[in-house]
């Protein structure tokens, strides 16, 4: 399949890197506690995000662990206003809703959503009948078998990878007979989703194979648990890690970044283009004169 990606108003070259930044409409999120939930404060963050270079904004209104139950109505409420606040401020800028319910997902791409992040592998089948009906985009991503909102208990595979692929590619190729534009479609391993650290590593180092289907791949790395664990470190000291998986999975062909904090993500995927001769210095003057 064509290695093209096209978001909305946006088409993503194959050696273009581009930064997801996130925006939890949450009380409850692991990373920021609650600091965007207000309607305010996620518009002033998605600001915040676009003057830092992000080309995609994701925005969800549903913790990915478990915690109070939201329900549809809730989630819509927590989103999609939101999504259509910052349609009207940003026309070009790449709207995702984070969001596994295909009654969400309708809302949001009638708000402005142009891509449909689901991070729980198909758990509503109609998600992806909802991104053929409309045009946008959809992830399709490995949650290891697991429901929406579980955490993983003795995870096993016999080949992470293999599973990994196995369920990604079949979920993408399902997409397609629905509909759904294939340049349209990334795959997500979703680290951490039904895995514990030692899958998480190893479908790092292995994320060329993932590259190598031809499917764009977005990777999730910010602060998840895999690098607290491998650093035994909190949530809020793990930027650090983050990045070196970052860079890791950029060199090995990853194409977006769904990252919490966005300067030093771009500023890092920005140098590995570089070093990869995908972009050119932004200056450059040192011993040519």
């Amino acid at each position: 399949m064509a290695n093209g990606l096209r978001l909305g108003r946006r088409t993503f070259a194959p050696g273009e890197l581009a930064v997801m930044a996130i925006v939890n409409r949450t009380p409850d999120s692991f990373f920021d506690r609650g600091m965007t939930f207000a309607a305010d404060s996620a518009l002033r963050a998605v600001e915040q995000a676009v003057a830092e270079g992000a080309e995609i904004i994701d925005i969800g209104g549903v913790k990915a662990g478990p915690g109070n139950e939201v329900d549809v109505p809730e989630e819509i409420r927590r989103t999609v206003g939101t999504i259509a606040a910052v349609r009207a401020e940003f026309p070009e800028l790449v709207i995702s809703i984070d969001t596994w319910r295909a009654e969400v997902a309708v809302e949001a791409v009638a708000a402005g959503a142009d891509l449909l992040n689901d991070t729980w592998s198909g758990a509503d089948p109609a998600l992806a009948e909802v991104a053929a009906a409309t045009g946008v985009g959809l992830v399709c991503s490995h949650a290891g078998g697991l429901s929406p909102r579980t955490r993983p208990h003795r995870a096993a595979f016999d080949d992470v990878m293999t599973d990994v692929l196995q369920t990604v590619t079949g979920l993408a190729d399902r997409a397609v007979r629905l509909g759904v534009r294939p340049d349209g479609i990334l795959i997500d391993p979703a680290h951490d989703f039904g895995k514990n650290t030692r899958h998480s590593l190893e479908i790092t180092r292995r994320l060329a194979e993932m590259s190598d289907t031809g499917w764009p791949v977005l990777v999730a790395l910010s602060s998840k648990d895999f690098i607290g664990e491998t650093l035994d470190l909190p949530v809020d000291q793990r930027l650090e890690g983050t990045l070196a998986a970052t860079a890791v999975s950029a060199w090995l062909g990853a194409r977006v970044f769904r990252a919490h904090q966005v300067r030093p993500t771009r500023r890092l995927l920005d140098m590995v283009a570089s070093i990869r001769g995908d972009r050119p210095p932004t200056v450059s003057r040192r011993g040519l004169a």
